[in-house]
């Protein structure tokens, strides 16, 4: 913390310094300056929604399989039946994210 104690009150330590001036308020030295320089002009919000689409379906995908996985495992007596709770529940949780992802996407347009 650089702000200093004053009059029990804290002044900003940019004004201490006399740094601002006539500019107007400035970010704090340890921000980076503000470049206006856009680092993914080509990601929309409709290409990210596709991108986060794409990586939920591969999520779902693997948790469908681990859940078929557990069935199958429970009905041959391998593991007890309550594995088939949690595997339940994320592969329904995936499912829903990934119907999020698909009508958000839709709905950019």
């Amino acid at each position: 913390m650089s702000a200093a104690l004053v009059d029990n009150r804290l002044q900003d330590p940019i004004q201490e310094r006399g740094e601002g001036g006539d500019r107007g308020r400035q970010s704090p030295p340890w921000l980076a300056e503000d470049g206006g320089i856009v680092h993914t002009p080509s990601m929309t919000v409709k290409n990210a929604a596709m991108l986060a689409l794409i990586g939920t379906i591969l999520v779902t995908a693997l948790l469908a399989f681990d859940l078929i996985r557990n069935v199958l495992n429970v009905v041959r007596g391998l593991v007890p039946a309550v594995t088939l709770f949690s595997s339940l529940i994320y592969a329904f949780g995936a499912f829903s994210v990934a119907v999020f992802f698909f009508v958000f996407h839709k709905a950019q347009s």
